[in-house]
């Protein structure tokens, strides 16, 4: 997969904010894109022992979801945690590993924000921006925003709103389960993004996406913690 724009990652806070701010103003906000034929979900899960993480990416039939790839990259943590400022320390290891990939995907689902951030600029938005790639932010948790809780069933949605403006949508995916957050990434809509989350996600709270990530890279930092315990 390729990269379209770079920028140095060993940045001081300062400058990691301003770098946010100016790459926010590239971030398109309307679909943007022919056809979705694979789509992707990326995940980091980090070592207790060490300081280092992997990151994983498995790309899926968009039709049918089946997996068509999977690959996991290593790395080690190069940036501090600072609210706010999670793509810096996670985007590193998540480009390595798309870079592994011998199928691209059309369209990008993160475990986290886009534009639901303080500066409109969270880590699908972020990624989306570098790989002028179709993303989607989708959190478990909100970032921030106010919002009224949606309806119970699945597909009900209420507006999630910061400073009077939209950022992103509350998405129940399951009847009476827990909603999760939705934003723009980069290159769709909110609209589509939330249509999207819902084709992704046919038996769970979370999408398919997000949960294989999840149990994938979990799979290769438990062998990495019990090769440490030993």
């Amino acid at each position: 997969m390729k990269q379209i724009l770079d920028h140095p990652w060993d940045i001081t806070e300062t400058d990691a904010l301003a770098l946010q701010k100016r790459l926010s103003l590239k971030v398109i906000k309307q679909d943007h894109f022919l056809e979705i034929n694979y789509v992707a979900g990326i995940d980091v899960a980090y070592s207790e022992y060490t300081s280092q993480l992997f990151a994983a990416v498995v790309v899926f039939n968009a039709k049918t979801l089946e997996v068509i790839e999977s690959v996991v990259a290593e790395d080690a943590i190069h940036f501090p945690y600072i609210p706010g400022l999670f793509s810096f320390r996670e985007l590193p290891p998540i480009i390595k590993a798309l870079k592994l990939l011998k199928n691209t995907p059309d369209l990008i689902v993160c475990d986290g924000q886009g534009i639901a951030h303080p500066r409109r600029f969270g880590l699908a938005s972020h990624l989306g921006v570098l790989f002028d790639v179709p993303t989607i932010g989708c959190g478990k948790t909100r970032l921030l925003g106010d919002y009224i809780e949606p309806g119970k069933m699945r597909g009900e949605r209420s507006p999630l709103v910061d400073s009077d403006e939209e950022i992103g949508s509350v998405l129940r995916t399951q009847n009476h389960i827990k909603p999760i957050f939705v934003s723009i990434g980069h290159r769709i809509s909110l609209t589509t993004a939330c249509e999207w989350i819902l084709k992704i996600s046919p038996r769970y709270r979370l999408p398919e996406t997000t949960r294989q990530a999840d149990q994938l890279v979990n799979k290769a930092l438990y062998v990495l913690n019990s090769k440490q315990k030993n």
